[in-house]
């Protein structure tokens, strides 16, 4: 059992719709949007076998309130996992661009994906 810092945090998990299982091995980052609109490298994850990273993706104090872009490398995805693709593949590498207003809130960020399309929501 893991115990959060006080304070916030920020997840996710990828559902493979076209097969109904979670999707291991996706590689995530997560970019800090600056005012000037520049995206900045803050952390890098993989999905484990529940589709979830192992740990937040931000909690506690580095959780801090302003626009953040999530990237999912479902292209490699499907690739790994044998899936037919088109090449270029329609879905490659997906933005997920959001902003966070509550530093102490929890930030749920889940992708549901098939090969030719995502949707996303504010989690729980």
């Amino acid at each position: 059992m893991t115990i959060l810092a006080a304070g916030g945090r920020l997840t996710t998990h990828i559902l493979d719709t076209a097969t109904g299982r979670p999707a291991a091995g996706v590689k995530i980052t997560l970019h800090a949007i600056g005012a000037d609109g520049q995206a900045q490298l803050v952390s890098t994850h993989v999905t484990n076998a529940d589709g979830r990273c192992d740990q937040p993706i931000l909690s506690g104090a580095s959780l801090q309130t302003g626009v953040y872009e999530l990237v999912f490398e479902i292209g490699d995805y499907f690739r790994a996992s044998g899936t037919p693709l088109a090449e270029p593949a329609f879905l490659d590498r997906i933005p997920i661009r959001f902003g966070l207003c509550d530093a102490g809130a929890h930030y749920h960020v889940p992708l549901l994906v098939s090969p030719y399309g995502y949707s996303t929501y504010r989690g729980s």
